[in-house]
Formats: structure tokens, C-alpha cells, sequence
């Protein structure tokens, strides 16, 4: 997957362009996280906010996606996206602390490490911007 991203400002929020793999994960580390039976506070510590926001987010990147697209986003949908980037794999450890990386790759279609490579691509790209 590639992990680069460009982020543009247009005033508060930012334009990025993702790919259609980008978006994908993105959707399931909010769906996945949306699926749980989190009420408001969990997502609010897990994400950012709750859970209108993550269900508005989860529908803007639902669909199958062909082509790169560019999205505005505000920074706090950034923020929900690199939250949820980051703690989806915390979902999937074990008894005894172990990583469930077939679970995982089962569930989300991704591996750990591609979430954490876009997360970090969100945050440089923030920082870029």
C-alpha cells in the first residue's frame, strides 16, 4: 500500500488525496472500531469524538473506491482517522499480550503495519502542511 500523503490547507480543514487502498483502510479501522459496542465516551478516549462523528466519517469513506479521490477534511476527522489507525491493533492482542495478526488480517484485510505506516504518513503530512 502506498503511504505517502499530501495534505493542502483550505482554511480550517485540509484537502488529501488519498488512493483507494488509503481510503480502505481507513473505512475499516473506523468500521471496525464502529462495530464494537462502544457508546460515545470509549470512542471520545479512543478517537476524538463520538459516535456521530465516527459514523458520518465511516459513510464519506464507504463505497468501493477505483480511483484516488481527494477529500476535505477537518482536523478533527484527521484526528479520528489516525486514532483509529493506531488503536484498531490494540483490539486485536491476546491473553499473555500476544498480537492476533491472522485475526487482524482476517478482520481489517490489512496488516498491522500498513496502519501504522499511514498513520505515520497522516501525521508527517500534517506536519507538512
Amino acid at each position: 500500500m502506498r503511504t505517502q500523503l499530501k495534505l493542502t490547507r483550505d482554511g480550517d480543514a485540509f484537502i488529501v488525496r488519498l488512493t483507494p487502498r488509503q481510503i480502505a483502510a481507513m473505512y475499516e479501522a473506523l468500521s471496525c472500531l464502529r462495530e464494537r459496542d462502544y457508546g460515545d465516551t470509549e470512542l471520545t478516549l479512543l478517537v476524538g469524538s463520538g459516535r456521530e462523528a465516527v459514523d458520518a466519517l465511516v459513510e464519506r469513506l464507504a463505497g468501493r473506491h477505483t480511483e484516488s479521490r481527494d477529500l476535505r477534511l477537518t482536523m478533527e476527522e484527521l484526528h479520528m482517522m489516525y486514532s483509529a489507525l493506531t488503536a484498531v491493533p490494540a483490539l486485536f492482542v491476546e491473553r499473555g499480550g500476544l498480537f492476533a495478526e491472522e485475526p487482524f488480517n482476517i478482520r481489517l484485510g490489512f496488516y498491522r503495519e500498513n496502519f501504522y505506516a499511514l498513520a505515520q504518513a497522516v501525521l508527517q503530512a500534517v506536519a507538512e502542511a
